[in-house]
Order: C-alpha cells, then sequence, then structure tokens
C-alpha cells in the first residue's frame, strides 16, 4: 500500500498530538521530533507491507498451475502466504 507524503504527514501529526494530550505521557524530546520518528515507523511499515506482498505475488506466479488473481482461491492463499511471510520477517 502507498500513502502519499502528504497523508504520512498528517497522520505523523495527529499521532503526535494525540500522544501529547494523553494524561501521564510526556516527550523526551521535542514534539517534532516525535513526529519525525513516526513518519520514519509509518515508512518503514509500509515498505514491509510492499516486500511482503511482492514475495507473495511472486510465489503465487511460481506455481505451475495460474492461480486467477481476484478468484476465491487466490485470496485464500495471498492471505496464507501473506500471514507466513510476514511472520518469517
Amino acid at each position: 500500500m502507498s500513502l502519499s507524503r502528504e497523508k504520512v504527514n498528517f497522520l505523523s501529526q495527529i499521532l503526535a498530538k494525540g500522544l501529547a494530550e494523553l494524561p501521564g505521557v510526556t516527550f523526551s524530546a521535542p514534539e517534532n521530533t516525535v513526529r519525525l520518528e513516526i513518519v520514519r515507523a509509518i515508512q518503514d511499515a509500509l515498505k514491509l507491507e510492499d516486500a511482503i506482498d511482492t514475495a507473495v505475488r511472486r510465489t503465487l506466479n511460481s506455481y505451475a498451475r495460474k492461480i486467477v488473481e481476484g478468484s476465491r482461491e487466490w485470496d485464500v492463499m495471498y492471505q496464507k502466504l501473506y500471514e507466513e511471510e510476514l511472520a518469517r520477517r
């Protein structure tokens, strides 16, 4: 999944502000530093998701019997392989 830079920044602002407003939460760094760390974490998660998606699609395409994308069988196999790849990483 891909999110635009603007969406990632928007989400990071919401999360940083939400965390700052929680009772008992204090940042040991400036709020912008926390926000930038949230941006990095979101980008890392999206990169991991893309890498897993690529690996799963490569595996599905390597089968001798072609499975049609969008079919129930493809969806079930994709989910199974995705979960296995996620657990591996």
